[in-house]
């Protein structure tokens, strides 16, 4: 059974898919340039393929350009590989403020943002992770004048000053190493100008929105320029949470930034950064697409919450206001010195992240619990490296790499004044006797398993958390070009990493019911009641020496059978309310908490010049992703280390090192404590061709991931595990059409043939041969932009661009919804987004315009997941819905 929940613009499709077949309209702004970067600094070449040299030429830029991507000054024939390149112009035009909107004009990257403001996901090709767990290592890095932000939380800011970005389709890892095995996206900011200039936006638009953004640049002497850049966005949220009266989903976010650039003589080059921001939002709107047996429990309480019928109504209804606060700050220093035919080039950098948030969890206004996590990432990264620019056939690139990173997260579950009075409900206690206050089932229970009465659900604390982790890694890499004759380069390159962790997890579960392993119980008080003592006293000892006692070895084994048995142990019945149990510490004799990971990665790589017009290569390369550290009370001992007893039993257990060690405790489960590391391959072929008004670029690629690091939410915490095999087969196609002077259309599309060709332990069982959810197949980015000058030099800029999703199933099932109750219903998307824009730019510098983003305010699902708790329920985020605005600018 499927189910598809596009929204009220879905039936503009039809005619939008028709008319981008029409114009072939292309990815605004964004060329999948075959190579590793655009113009360095030319605007106006926005609309262009940006990697075509005799375009560049005729608006006055060089041949020669810096690729960053390629770490190292390289034409842009020279080097290619497949890269989407979005300017800064595209960016202004378009209102695409951080990285979360720029997906609309890269059609082979996807990026999602949903518990918080600070939980994105990015994904490129279909492979991407590390959103909402701070151990979890992203698989697409991002760096930020080439500086590496390790978590999403800190790439999200506003985008000021922004120059261009580079996202690198495919495995990168041989020039950046660890976090790059399925890409890259690098945003190169404007360095200080010796010239003074500047400029002033503001934005006012609907949902009250404000957002100001500022920059000055200018010298300071004759060998040092400044800059200065900052942000200001505000706006209303377009949810409501509906009880509470508060905005949802709002923006309160600013940035600022401080750089100086220092040039003694012509060879060296100094530019230090310093920038801070800060994010203080309500976030994030969740609904309910399927409202399970909690539902009824939450209304006997008196409590509400949105129903399936109103996702897209935007209305929530809650117990309290989330909070969702993010600093990020940092500073860099980037030296570059010229000798010759050598360039040495050295980034130091240092960050710090706080980010903390608190939400409600049951997404209802009973007062059941609150989830508040409090983490701090600090951040040295120091990067070293030797380019070559010979006159002869051969050039290298050489450098090293070393970063130190610290993580410590605090994390608590609280129980609210109504979570007892719901989870009685939901076990089936009488409603009178509990919303009268009359004893009721779980007094029963606590009066049956020996607990204090009014103890189970009653504690302040559902779980106490505190995670650390400790990360040192190294790299040395580097890449070799050879030219035998003009047009035909040959180039080789590699890296090795050393990647160490060392991890830190305690937890304490407060409900006295979690501590309670129910088969346990039931065997001890059968062993009591034979010898005629107290529960007390049944200690492991004589446990053991009942069931092994011949005399008594016959009455154990009865006891143990019926201790699994539903019918005879009424107890089992309580174990869906024992969903935070006992934690087991990290390190401990058995495990040491610590992952040691190395990897040799490399790249082979044909291009040649078939004509000025045309080029061509191959590739073949290998990626890595070092292992991942799974921060979340979902973390449990690998199956090697502990092997639980039936229904989780420490008595029925069989022997394992944890528990020959006297470690286990009840409820403690087999699972893992990290994912091993990710390695990945790649075999691409590309042909990229430049004429007169026309042009087009072409990639076909095989990639696979082995050790895929699949990241699930299970409904209380995160399961991280390694997939066996994941592959995608595809291509990515863009053109460019100049039909008239001032007028481009261009195209840009990613077909996607992704497969599981090995993963048995997923969470919802063995997916080997299927196709993963959440990869569209089909991702088409197209944009028409026409500009008429005047003879006064003032222009009019009017642009559309258009951005679809092929209907995908959102995930492969849920671990509850799916995988436990056997529902056969999978959630689907499609994604149909017009966005919009005009600008009149007066030739005194001053501009004024007008924008729309989801202009036919489509509708759609982001991503759906179990009820916390609430079996059979679920929930899912809806997208932003139209937003539109003025805007006024000035440029000097």
């Amino acid at each position: 059974m499927r189910s598809n929940a596009s929204g009220r613009a879905g039936s503009f499709r039809v005619t939008l898919l028709a008319g981008a077949a029409a114009f072939v309209i292309g990815a605004p702004g964004a060329a999948l340039a075959q190579d590793n970067s655009p113009l360095a600094d030319s605007d106006d070449a926005d609309e262009l393929t940006l990697e075509d040299d005799r375009l560049a030429d005729d608006l006055g830029n060089s041949n020669t350009i810096v690729i960053t991507a390629a770490k190292r000054e390289q034409t842009l024939q020279e080097t290619p590989i497949s890269v989407s390149v979005t300017s800064g112009e595209t960016l202004e035009q378009a209102q695409i403020r951080d990285v979360l909107d720029l997906q609309t004009v890269t059609p082979s990257l996807r990026v999602s943002q949903l518990q918080s403001s600070s939980a994105s996901t990015f994904i490129i090709r279909g492979f991407g992770n590390g959103d909402n767990n701070f151990g979890v290592e992203p698989s697409v890095g991002v760096f930020i004048d080439g500086v590496f932000r390790s978590r999403s939380a800190a790439a999200l800011s506003d985008l000021p000053n922004v120059q261009r970005i580079e996202v690198l389709n495919g495995p990168q890892s041989t020039l950046f190493g660890k976090n790059a095995s399925a890409g890259v996206i690098s945003v190169v900011t404007r360095p200080p100008q010796f010239d003074f200039g500047g400029s002033v936006e503001a934005v006012y638009g609907n949902y009250d929105q404000v957002f100001l953004k500022g920059d000055i640049t200018g010298p300071l002497s004759d060998t040092i320029a400044f800059s200065l850049d900052g942000t200001y966005q505000k706006r209303d949220g377009y949810a409501e949470i509906v009880n509470l009266g508060v905005d949802q989903n709002d923006r309160n976010r600013w940035s600022a930034r401080g750089q100086l650039l220092f040039e003694p003589t012509p060879d060296l080059s100094v530019r230090a950064i310093a920038d801070y921001s800060r994010i203080d939002e309500v976030c994030c709107q969740v609904a309910t697409l399927v409202a399970g047996p909690a539902a009824g429990a939450i209304t006997a309480l008196g409590g509400q919450f949105s129903p399936p019928e109103d996702f897209f109504e935007y209305e929530a209804f809650l117990n309290e206001v989330p909070v969702n606060e993010v600093d990020n700050y940092g500073g860099s220093i980037q030296a570059d010195y010229e000798t010759g035919a050598f360039t040495f080039t050295s980034i130091t950098a240092y960050r710090e992240l706080d980010n903390f948030f608190r939400t409600d969890i049951d997404f209802s206004s009973v007062d059941n619990s609150v989830e508040q996590r409090d983490q701090k990432v600090e951040t040295f990264t120091q990067e070293l490296r030797l380019t070559t620019d010979f006159e002869g056939p051969f050039n290298f690139l050489l450098g090293g790499f070393y970063f130190d990173e610290s993580i410590e997260q605090r994390s608590q579950l609280e129980n609210g004044t109504q979570i007892r009075d719901f989870f009685e409900l939901l076990a089936g206690a009488d409603a009178v006797a509990v919303l009268t206050g009359q004893p009721s089932l779980f007094n029963q229970v606590e009066a049956g398993l020996g607990l204090p009465q009014e103890s189970i659900f009653t504690t302040p604390l559902l779980s106490d958390e505190f995670f650390t982790l400790d990360n040192t890694a190294w790299s040395v890499f580097g890449t070799v070009d050879f030219e035998p004759v003009d047009g035909l380069v040959f180039t080789a390159g590699f890296n090795y990493t050393d990647d160490e962790k060392e991890f830190a997890l305690s937890q304490t579960s407060f409900d006295p019911l979690a501590n309670v392993n129910l088969v346990d119980a039931f065997i001890v008080g059968g062993i009591a009641q034979a010898l005629m003592i107290p529960p007390s006293q049944v200690t492991p000892d004589v446990i053991a020496g009942f069931a092994s006692d011949p005399a008594t070895a016959p009455f154990f084994a009865g006891i143990a059978a019926a201790a699994q048995d539903p019918a005879q142990n009424q107890l089992l019945a309580l174990q869906p309310f024992q969903f935070i149990p006992p934690f087991l510490d990290v390190p401990n004799s058995v495990e040491d908490g610590m992952t040691n990971d190395d990897e040799f990665t490399y790249l082979l790589r044909a291009a040649y010049q078939v004509s000025n017009e045309v080029n061509v290569y191959a590739s073949y390369a290998t990626g890595f992703k070092a292992s991942s550290v799974n921060l979340s009370r979902d973390s449990r001992p690998l199956g090697s280390d502990f092997t639980p007893g039936p229904l989780g039993s420490t008595i029925l257990a069989p022997s394992s090192p944890i528990r020959d060690a006297g470690l286990a405790i009840p409820n403690l489960n087999s699972g893992t404590r990290f994912a091993g590391p990710e390695e990945a391959e790649v075999y691409e072929i590309g042909l990229k061709a430049q004429w007169p008004g026309f042009g087009f670029n072409l990639a076909l690629f095989d990639q696979t991931i082995e050790g895929f690091q699949s990241f699930a939410f299970t409904g209380t915490g995160f399961a991280l595990r390694n997939a066996g095999e994941q592959s995608v087969k595809g291509f990515e196609f863009d053109a460019t059409i100049n039909p008239a002077d001032g007028l481009v259309f261009t195209f840009a599309t990613t077909y996607l043939d992704p497969l599981y060709d090995s993963f048995e332990g997923s969470v919802v069982g063995d997916l080997s041969g299927q196709r993963p959810g959440g990869i569209p197949e089909w991702t088409i980015a197209t944009s028409a932009t026409y500009t008429h000058e005047f003879d006064s030099g003032s222009r009019i800029i009017s642009r559309v661009d258009y951005n679809h999703e092929s209907n995908t199933d959102i995930n492969n099932g849920l671990p509850t919804f799916n995988a436990s109750l056997g529902n056969d219903r999978i959630f689907r998307r499609e994604v149909n987004l017009v966005n919009t824009s005009i600008t009149l730019a007066l030739a005194n510098g001053f501009e004024i315009g007008a924008f729309a983003r989801n202009l036919l305010d489509d509708q759609y699902i982001l991503t759906v997941f179990d009820g916390v708790a609430q079996a059979g329920t679920v929930l899912g985020y809806p997208n932003p819905p139209r937003t539109y605005g003025g805007v006024v600018r000035y440029k000097f």
